[in-house]
Formats: C-alpha cells, structure tokens, sequence
C-alpha cells in the first residue's frame, strides 16, 4: 500500500483525503433541483413512445387492428413486432459458463406470443405522451389466451404446458454440487434440522423510474442515447450489435440516475423498441416507464424456495449443509446477463461463513408466465443468508446452545486465509472473528438476553437474531466475461490538469446516488496532491470517458477508485517531471500538496500548479526543446489474481413482537461490515443503512403478489409496501478493516452488505422472540398474518 515515492501510505499523506467523510459534490446541485434526469432532456422534434401491453399472461397474438391508432391525433407512427425486428435483431440470454442454460429469442416487441403480463406487445409514438397513451387505448389487440404456467413448483410437471416448446421444457437452468463425506456427516450428527424456506419475488422501486431518450441523427450518422443506466458501455455495445451500427456511431450518455439497485444494468425489451423507433423515425423518441409499467416490466427478483438442511455435533461444530434451491424467472432469462446467476450464487454463498466441509446443493431455474427475474441488489445473497443463518439457529435451539456460541465456533478463523469454501469459492482475506466479536459489544449482547428474560416474565416478547455474511465485490472477468458476455469488468480512468492548477477525471464507473463522485474525487485529489474542490469528475459518456463497465455488483469504488489511483500517481509524476525542470531540481525532492508544488522534505513552497500549467500551455517556447509536458493521463485497472474481493460482516437485530395482533416493532439494528480500506466513511455507513433498510422492506413488507392466472396483484404503491423511515430503527454502523492486497488502495465494495444480512438477522430475531410458543417462520415477507399463522391464532 505504499503511496509512491513518498515513501507514505496514502493515510499519512498530507492532503490526504482517504478515510475522511467528504461531502458528495453533486449533493448541493442535486439538493437545489438542478439534476439532469432523462425526463429533463428537451430535444427539438422530440417524441414520445408509449406501449400496449399485455393483459394476458400468456397469449397468441393472431394480430392487430391499428386503423383508428394512427389516425389519432398526434400519432407519428404504430409499431408492432414485424416492424421493429426490420431494425433490431434478437437476442438469447445465455452464457457458456452456465452449461447447459437455454432461453427462447426476444425482440423488442414479440412476433406471436406474449409471455407475462404486462409484456409490451404494441407501441405508439407521438408528439407527445398524453396522445401516444390515448392512441394506444384505440388498438384493437387479437389475442388469444394460452395455459399458464405460474408456479415454479409445477412447472416442471408432465401435464405443465412448456412456455417455449422448442426448448423441451421449462428446465432453463440446473446447477449440481457435492463435496465432502455429506451422508455421513449427517448419519453421524447429534442432531439436524430442516426447513423450507421461502423468499418473496419483489422488484426495486427507483425514485426515478427506468427512462431512455434515443436519438438517430441521419446527418451524422449517429445514435445518442440518454439513458438512465447502471453500464453505458454495456449499453452502446447492445445498440451496435442489435441495430447494426459501428461503435463510433453510438453514445450512450447517462446523466443523473435516481436509483438502480441492480434494476437498471439489464436489456429491456421497451427501450430497445425505443431505440429501434428512433432509428426508424430519424428523430429523438423518449419513453419514461410509469410507476405501474414499471411493476410489471422492470425485472423482479428473488423468489426461490429453498429446502435446507443441517448437521451439528454435540459440540455446536457444524458438519454439513444441504440445500435445494427452486427459483422461478419468468419466460426469459434476462439479457445480457441471463436469470441462471442468482441461483448459482444461492449455491456458492451458502454456508460462506463457515468452515463445514461436507455441503450438498441443487439449484433449478424454471421459466414461468410472470415478469422476467434476474439480478437486484446483493443477487443472491440474502437467500443463502437467511437459509445458512436461519438453519444455525435451529440448530442451536436442539443442542441448547447459544446462536452466538455456535456462531464463534464455527466462523472461519481469521488468521485461516487464504481459504476456499467448501462451494468452492476462494477468500482473500476474512475478518468473521473480530466482526463477531465486535458485534456482540455493540450490541451489548449478555444484557440484551438478561433484558429478554425479564421481558418474557411480563408478557413482552422480545427476539435477538444475528447474522453473518459474505459479499462479492470487486468482479473479475470470470463473473461474465468467461461466459462470452460482452460485460467489461476492468475500468479505466483518464486525468488532465488544466491550465489553472485543476483536474478532470473522466471515468467509466458511473454515479447514481451513491456517491461514486465523491469517492474517485477524494481518490484524485489525494493520489495528484490538489485541494478536492479542484477535482471535477466526469462519468456516464462513453464519448468522454474511458471504456469501463459502470457500477454493479460493488465494483465502483474498489475497481474504478484503483484506476483512478493509477492515474493520479501517474500524473502526479508527469507534472513533478516538468516542475523539476522548471525549479532546476530533481523530481525526487519535490513533492505536491494542496495545489502548490512543494520541497519533499520542508514543505515549503516552491510553485502554484496554477503558473506550472500557465507555462506548459502558454509559454511552452521558455521550456527544453526536448520537454514535452504530457498532463492527460489515463490508467486501467481489473482484478486478476482473485475473482471476487469477497468481504464480509454481521449483523444483529432486535425487535419485539406482539403475539396478540403478529405487528414487529423493530428496535434496534446493528451492522459490523469489513470492505477493507474505507475510503469515506460516511458514503459507506449511507450504503450499508440503505441496503439494511432494503434488506428489512424484504424480510417484513415486499412481495410481488400472482394469482393463478398470472396476473400481478398489487402492482401499485399503494398495494405494494415499501419500508418507511417511521418504521425504522436506529441502525450502527461499524467496521473491521481488511484490505485487498489485490490493489494498492486496498478497498472492496460495501453496497450490498446491508441487503445481504438483513432479513436474516430480523426473521432470526422474530423467531427468538417466538420461541416460547414452540412458533417458527420461515417464509418472507413475515407479515402479521404470518405470525399469527405460526402462533396458530388463524
């Protein structure tokens, strides 16, 4: 971790701006209303597109009468699925790294069928949104409805209809894993326990809703896309490949991003159809989901149905785990990171923590008529969580010893790494130990129970549940890129000083509220030596900045900061070359602290950067013939020696549940979290609260509800619950720091450590308090009904 030739950490640096809490510089813009969402983009001959959707889950499409839609007023142009696939091609979403995964072909609007409600199958542009809406409402739609397929439990069935029948079945993906001695480490247990536990579909509710803008300039040739989108490069590569276009005639420009959590990184069938309208129209075309389009069209997550199973010594070892993992993902996998991931990672992360080496597991994935599922945040995680840790303390409970105890018992020590899980997967470097352990003091967790017990004696029902996780950050090309995905997992970073003593960085990783900005400015300004308010920050242009792949699954700060750490050393040793020359000295001796080139050794003074750059740009005729100033630099980074950055941490709740009405109030919430070097305090606390609270929406309020039919039933916010901040508790934050030594910043991702733990750590808190009343739940969202269900009072 040594910062250069200054022989210091970038902690001991002066003008070292890593580890402090740094306000976000888009805060105040932001704050004032002066961000720049899709929807603000005003374009002269701008359109609008609207969509009809299906009302059928599944539906023959015999065809359309489209007369009285294009002569409503105002209407542009009518497209059904013919018309689009002229322009765009289909895609299957499918990587080689999943054998034997399948999917059907998706076009932007299907040609014959429509396979969930909701599936956009028909679309009207117009001058504007109001008369593209009321032109859709005049198509006359032939559909014929079609068998349902909706529970994944029996979509595998004989008698179930095939959604695709050229694929066989509605196998789309399975995964098998075995390693170690698992009968027997089940023949010669003390004890096992078992459950089936269920996580709720839901889906991520972005303050801004998905938007795109496109924009075919004939003149130009040239396709500009606004979008609000986690991975531009991803995105300008799928418009080239699907329409046909060479990389240089596309740009995709992502603005200001309310929200993604995982939403907005996936190919959706209406903005491709939007795309195609703009290239056939030759004019700019905008579609803005509304909030109840985006229940039903924006990817839902989750939805699995887990039997686990585990065996324990007498001694509170953990012997083995077994898991069977059923998950339903519509009638797609989704493109261009297909649905098969989220079960594959249930499979990898389960028992994670733990040092068992007997595990079993069995992940199936199966199409069925609902919305499309596929990645959210902490993809995975929660599931394999709530299953390790909810198996634990029903362990616990049958050998009579303490969840916390087991916990201690079992964790992977510290000082063990490197290791690899018995999944297989491979940890750098853990700190479940100290995280324990410092939870356990935070939590104050001797006086909690002692508190319990009293409670208990006055009708008050209180719980205590711990959980501990792991999280992957930081991938590698072996997330997707080895599967043939044209997803880049490394990122660059280019830097230019400006004549004023200033810096630029244009970087590929992307802000969308999380504040990557102030996180590579903080980076930048340390690693060049400039004051942070002299760091601007570029991202989301694939013209202006480096090729990178945007921000998901925790890569920004820990992928993105390294190169833009790369960078500023970089051209930090360009500017001292110059300076060197200029002041008749050494490169060595000087050094540059809050803007001003500086003696290394005294500090003092020697040079603004401000009359540095006023020479190089200027008066380049004073400097050797044979100097040539080089201030933009660009560096890239991508993790090869290990393919995740695996972090970890734990988290504990308390609540107190009424027996008599099955409410949880939750109390109290804690959060010890290690993503190595924490490179600002304050974003990091910000990130692992919002995924806690994210976490809790789904342990106790969301759930995307079907009937048989295939029909959503609470696709509104007002049928749909969200956590609110009234019913939140007070939720610390701490930290265990174990850097990566994979880069010299050392830092890992953080932002789905709080979704990840979570659920957990409350349903393991309600069963607690349960416990008395021999009352157990296991299904998500544990609503009141839920529990009184458990209790037996309905």
């Amino acid at each position: 971790m040594s910062a250069q030739d200054s022989n210091l950490t970038f902690l001991d640096r002066p003008n070292s701006y890593i580890g402090r809490s740094v306000p976000r510089p888009n805060a105040k813009r932001l704050v004032q209303g002066r961000g720049t969402y899709v929807d603000d983009v005003r374009l002269p001959r701008l359109a609008h597109i609207a969509f009809l959707r299906s009302p059928y889950a599944h539906a023959k499409i015999n065809g359309f009468d489209l007369t009285a839609a294009k002569a409503a007023p105002g209407v542009i142009a009518v497209f059904i699925g013919e018309d689009l696939a002229k322009v765009c091609t289909p895609w299957i979403a499918v990587l080689s790294h999943f054998k034997g995964l399948k999917s059907a072909e998706q076009y932007p609007l299907p040609l014959d069928r429509a396979c969930w409600t909701g599936e956009a199958i028909a679309a009207v542009v117009a001058e504007t949104r109001a008369q593209a809406e009321d032109a859709v409402a005049l198509i006359e739609a032939d559909l014929e409805a079609l068998p349902v397929v909706v529970d994944m439990e029996k979509a595998l069935d004989a008698s179930t209809p095939v959604i695709h029948p050229e694929l066989g079945d509605n196998l789309a993906f399975e995964r098998m894993l075995e390693v170690g001695e698992v009968d027997a480490a089940f023949a010669g247990a003390a004890a096992v326990v078992e459950q089936t536990f269920s996580i709720g579909r839901h889906t991520g509710v972005t303050l801004e809703p998905r938007s795109i803008l496109a924009d075919w300039n004939e003149g130009e040739e040239k396709m500009t896309v606004y979008h609000s989108f986690q991975a531009p490069h991803m995105m300008q590569d799928i418009v080239c490949k699907h329409l046909g276009l060479p990389e240089a005639s596309v740009r995709v420009v992502c603005k200001d991003v309310g929200g993604s959590f995982g939403i907005k990184v996936h190919i959706y069938p209406d903005e491709m159809a939007t795309v195609a309208a703009a290239k056939i129209l030759k004019r700019p075309v905008k579609f803005i989901a509304d909030r109840m389009e985006s229940f039903v069209s924006d990817i839902h997550a989750r939805d699995h149905r887990v039997k686990g199973k585990m065996a324990i010594a007498a001694d509170g070892e953990i012997l083995a785990f077994e898991i069977d993992d059923l998950t339903g993902i519509g009638p797609y996998s989704v493109y261009p990171r297909t649905s098969a991931v989220e079960a594959n990672q249930v499979v990898n992360l389960t028992g994670g923590p733990y040092k068992h080496k007997n595990y079993r597991a069995r992940a199936r994935v199966v199409f069925q008529n609902k919305v499309p599922m596929c990645q959210y945040r902490a993809v995975g995680h929660p599931i394999a969580v709530m299953v390790t840790e909810g198996l634990i303390d029903m362990a616990a409970a049958k050998i009579g010893m303490d969840p916390a105890e087991v916990r201690r018992k079992n964790v992977i020590p510290d000082d063990a790494h490197p290791s690899v899980a018995a999944s297989g997967i491979k940890f750098e470097k853990l700190s479940h130990q100290q995280s324990l352990n410092k939870l356990l003091k935070m939590m104050d967790y001797d006086t909690l129970r002692r508190e319990q017990v009293e409670l208990r004696k006055k009708g008050i029902h209180r719980g205590i549940g711990i959980a501990a996780f792991i999280e992957i950050t930081n991938p590698s090309a072996a997330f997707y890129g080895v599967g043939g995905a044209r997803i880049s997992s490394q990122d660059g970073c280019t830097l230019r000083l400006n004549p004023q003593g200033g810096v630029v960085a244009s970087i590929g990783v992307t802000e969308q509220g999380q504040g990557t900005e102030a996180v590579i400015a903080q980076v930048v300004a340390t690693s060049v030596g400039v004051p942070l308010s002299d760091v601007r920050v570029v991202t989301g242009d694939t013209d202006a900045t480096p090729y990178g792949g945007g921000t998901w699954a925790c890569r920004a700060a820990g992928i993105g900061g390294e190169a833009a750490w790369q960078s500023g050393k970089a051209l930090r040793s360009n500017i001292l070359d110059v300076a060197a020359v200029i002041l008749q000295t050494k490169p060595e001796t000087l050094d540059i602290r809050k803007g001003n080139i500086v003696d290394k050794e005294t500090g003092t003074e020697r040079m603004p950067l401000a009359e540095l750059g006023r020479v190089a740009y200027f008066r380049p005729d004073t400097l050797p013939a044979d100097l040539k100033p080089e201030f933009v630099v660009t560096r890239h980074y991508v993790p090869k020696d290990y393919p995740f950055a695996f972090t970890n941490g734990i988290q504990g709740s308390y609540v107190e549940v009424d027996t008599e009405t099955g409410y949880v109030k939750l109390l109290r919430h804690w959060c010890v979290e290690d993503c190595g070097t924490v490179l600002n305090p304050q974003l990091v606390d910000e990130q692992v609260r919002g995924g806690i609270v994210q976490g809790i929406g789904a342990a106790l309020y969301e759930v995307c509800r079907y009937d048989a039919e295939g029909q959503m039933l609470n696709a509104t916010m007002a049928d749909y619950l969200v956590p609110m901040a009234s019913e939140m508790p007070d939720i610390e934050v701490a930290h265990v720091i174990s850097p990566t030594t994979s880069s010299e910043l050392g830092a890992k991702g953080a932002g789905e450590a709080g979704t990840a733990g979570a659920p957990a750590a409350v349903i393991n808190a309600i069963n607690d308090a349960l416990h008395p009343f021999d009352a157990h739940v296991a299904a998500q969202p544990v609503t009141p009904q839920e529990i009184l269900k458990a209790l037996r009072k309905v």
